[in-house]
């Protein structure tokens, strides 16, 4: 019979309970991906949980593979959210491989671990496998990932909730960090982001903003 995991609260994440990890997110693995999520879907969706994280202040962990020989900078979009972190560079596929990495996770204090990554056959579930292992909670946000194809990225989900990891997905990762609405300091923003990148969640706010409390249009004006 399923338990609620430890170090939650009663089976939830918060904002103060978490880390959230970027795994090679980079150009030539997006070339790779074939699971059936539209690749400017992916990097919209990785967008949202960086800045929503960001917002909220979740410790995030950046980290890529191969850079100059094979994979690429990791997207500038992204980069551009933590413009003073610079991403934990590997050789290794395995990010739990890496000393430098091992120890940003355990320098973070939380036990449970928000995963976003390519590929979700590799370089999402070998570090998932071997975090279980050692006693972290592991949610893997599945629309921030990416497989070679879907059986590759089902089999991986598939893998990893076996060992015990929660499949999340973008939207909802960001709403359990804010929880409740009477939560004001954050609302704003959340909001913003929303309509930024919240697809037809964030058309609706929009249209309830303008339509009903007669808001003028979030347009941005550029700087002078």
């Amino acid at each position: 019979m399923a338990s609620v995991l430890p170090n939650t609260d009663g089976g939830l994440l918060t904002k103060d309970n978490c880390a959230l990890v970027f795994i090679d997110h980079q150009p030539q693995m997006a070339f790779g991906v074939a699971s059936g999520i539209d690749r400017q879907l992916l990097v919209n969706n990785v967008l949202l949980l960086a800045k929503g994280a960001k917002e909220f202040g979740v410790p995030t962990i950046l980290t890529t593979v191969e850079t100059e020989s094979f994979s690429g900078p990791m997207w500038p979009e992204l980069l551009d959210v933590f413009p003073d972190q610079d991403p934990i560079e590997r050789t290794g596929m395995n990010s739990w491989d890496t000393p430098a990495f091992r120890e940003a996770i355990k320098a973070t204090g939380k036990k449970n671990i928000i995963m976003s990554g390519l590929w979700t056959e590799v370089c999402v579930t070998w570090p998932t496998l071997n975090m279980i292992g050692e006693g972290y909670n592991i949610f893997v946000v599945e629309d921030a990932c990416g497989g070679t194809s879907q059986a590759a990225h089902d089999a991986a989900l598939s893998r990893m909730v076996q060992a015990g990891a929660v499949r999340m997905t973008t939207i909802g990762t960001v709403l359990e960090f804010q929880r409740d609405w009477a939560n004001r300091e954050h609302y704003n923003a959340l909001m913003q982001l929303f309509r930024d990148h919240g697809g037809a969640y964030g058309i609706g706010i929009e249209y309830c903003y303008t339509m009903v409390h007669k808001a003028p249009p979030a347009r941005k004006v550029p700087s002078s």
